[in-house]
């Protein structure tokens, strides 16, 4: 009987990363520089990112990409899961004032890679997020 629960728990172990992948990253994450918060949320049948919060550069480099506050915006929209862990969507970049089609691929429990392209894979950024909260 011991080897049995042994197996069981193993398989269990074994797919709680699954588990995990499997739910909307929902939450509040942080950018590379710790400039900005988003809060991840479902949307309908999407999900959004609205800026929670934002460093005074932050503020100040949306405004001259012509942008207004940045707290309250939202950053990332319609993004609809294409497979496990990795949705698509409109991510807003505040600094130049433009949309684009972009990724955010959840690696992790607390880790999301975010990929924006300013034209058909041209222009590209890649950023990993980190859950906050």
């Amino acid at each position: 009987m011991r080897p049995m629960m042994m197996t069981l728990a193993a398989a269990a172990l074994a797919l709680l990363p699954e588990a995990v992948l499997a739910a909307p990253p929902t939450g509040t994450w942080t950018n590379p520089q710790k400039s900005v918060r988003v809060v991840f949320r479902k949307c309908g049948r999407a999900m959004c990112g609205k800026i929670v919060w934002a460093s005074p550069k932050a503020q100040s480099d949306a405004e001259r990409g012509g942008g207004g506050p940045l707290v309250g915006t939202m950053l990332f929209s319609d993004f609809v899961e294409q497979r496990r862990g990795l949705w698509n969507g409109s991510v807003l970049i505040p600094d130049i004032g433009q949309t684009v089609t972009g990724t955010i691929e959840q690696t992790g429990p607390d880790t999301l890679v975010g990929e924006g392209c300013l034209l058909a894979g041209f222009g590209c950024k890649r950023q990993t997020w980190t859950r906050t909260r």
